[in-house]
């Protein structure tokens, strides 16, 4: 990012959910990488217009400091969550939950609430084996992903969109080391 502000990551996740997943696959560390590289790739876009984003000043979001809420679950949370929010009845992957806030907040706050993110890890495992990927490159993934949609990008509105989103992932997971998540293998 060009300004020196660190992400500010608060990663809780259910009780249900065993201490060694988060040590492993949910460090501060992995998510300010993931964070700090999606947001420094989306401000070297310059024609780009962040859709949550669209009212404020880009040096405004650009240079504050960033919040970011993770939050990981297992599959029976994970499923009635998704059916609350949703109202799909089965467990997903991942759930985004921007701040959307207003133009006029945003510029007063002194660092940028981007939003939460809610995270399936037993889907993530399962999908993870079934794509023949290992699980990490899927949780940086799926990151990725989610916070795009924090940004404001929705591959359900259309195949433009989602061509659109898939190729920011594609890139962004690039400079991660991370190669074509949507390549079968």
């Amino acid at each position: 990012m060009t300004s020196a502000a660190i992400p500010l990551i608060d990663i809780s996740a259910s009780e249900l959910v065993d201490t060694q997943i988060i040590e492993q696959f949910y460090t501060p560390q992995l998510l300010q990488k993931v964070l700090t590289t999606t947001l420094d790739f989306m401000q070297a876009q310059s024609d780009v217009v962040l859709p949550y984003f669209s009212e404020v000043e880009p040096s405004v979001w650009q240079h504050k400091p960033k919040q970011l809420g993770v939050y990981i679950t297992d599959a029976v949370e994970g499923r009635a969550l998704n059916l609350e929010a949703r109202d799909k009845d089965y467990a997903t992957n991942i759930l985004s939950y921007p701040s959307e806030l207003p133009a006029f907040i945003i510029e007063q706050m002194p660092e940028l609430a981007l939003g939460e993110l809610i995270v399936c890890h037993d889907v993530v495992k399962q999908q993870a084996a079934e794509q023949h990927k290992t699980v990490a490159e899927h949780v940086t993934h799926l990151l990725v992903h989610g916070i795009l949609h924090l940004l404001g990008f929705d591959h359900e509105l259309g195949q433009a969109q989602q061509d659109e989103m898939e190729g920011f992932e594609i890139a962004i997971l690039e400079q991660l080391g991370i190669g074509n998540p949507y390549l079968a293998r």
